[in-house]
């Protein structure tokens, strides 16, 4: 066998020993980012990401009961925080990954309005949004209602979801007319889709910050650690930014 190739050998036997395999929990609204940052993460490192989506409230809950996650994208930044403070996340691991946008949707072309007034004309039977208690995207459409003064009105047209990705996915079939949802959910090469929407000035909300950080099974773990660092990369920035978030 000559030099050269056994080199080569040598060298994909010691990327092969050096890929790692993390194990993360993403906020429901970052599905879409995720799964192209951990591809791109994968080509990039050797590493693997194993990625989990759902609710930042019940990831909280399985983690403090022993989840195997090794690093948490939340929603914001109140649950990191508060998983550091109990010992279950690395201190110091901590950093905001996006600001998120809240958008108020239809399926339907022309039936929300770029001001959010159909809100008020009261022209619909159901409005979609994520349980306030579990999803901070679901949080902010109940401050934006609250501040508009519609929330008496509104409230008896609500059709919880579990989740943000749930929220989506009742408007998406048609069960809500319109529902409050993630930016990053209904954008398409960089710009709005299909539907209508008013993205819903920041000032309606407390503001979305979403956080990551380390797990305490993640400690010392290459792949989770790489991982972290990969998300504050250009590379990834430019994914994140392309969905409608801030950075």
């Amino acid at each position: 066998m000559r030099p050269i190739t056994l080199l080569l050998l040598f060298a994909c036997f010691d990327h092969a020993a050096r890929a790692d395999e993390v194990q993360i929990a993403v906020a429901a609204n970052f599905t879409a980012p995720a799964k192209l940052i951990a591809a791109d993460f994968e080509k990039d490192s050797g590493h693997k990401a194993q990625l989990v989506f759902g609710a930042t409230g019940k990831f909280y809950a399985q983690i403090k009961n022993g989840a195997p996650f090794e690093v948490l994208l939340s929603a914001d930044d109140e649950t990191p925080t508060k998983l550091e403070k109990e010992g279950a996340a690395v201190a110091g691991t901590r950093f905001t990954y996006a600001i998120g946008r809240l958008v108020l949707w239809s399926a339907k072309a022309g039936y929300v309005d770029d001001k959010g007034e159909v809100l008020s004309s009261g022209a619909f039977r159901h409005v979609s949004v994520a349980n306030p208690k579990l999803a901070p995207y679901g949080a902010a459409a109940i401050d934006v209602l609250m501040a508009l003064k519609l929330i008496d009105a509104v409230q008896p047209k609500f059709v919880q979801a579990e989740n943000i990705a749930q929220a989506h996915q009742f408007v998406a079939t048609g069960n809500a007319e319109l529902g409050f949802v993630a930016m990053s959910q209904v954008m398409k090469d960089g710009k709005l889709g299909d539907g209508s929407a008013w993205i819903v000035p920041a000032s309606l909300h407390r503001p979305i910050r979403q956080d990551a950080v380390l797990l305490d099974k993640g400690r010392g773990k290459r792949a989770a650690e790489a991982w972290l660092k990969y998300l504050k990369g250009d590379k990834a920035k430019a994914v994140i930014k392309s969905f409608g978030y801030e950075v």
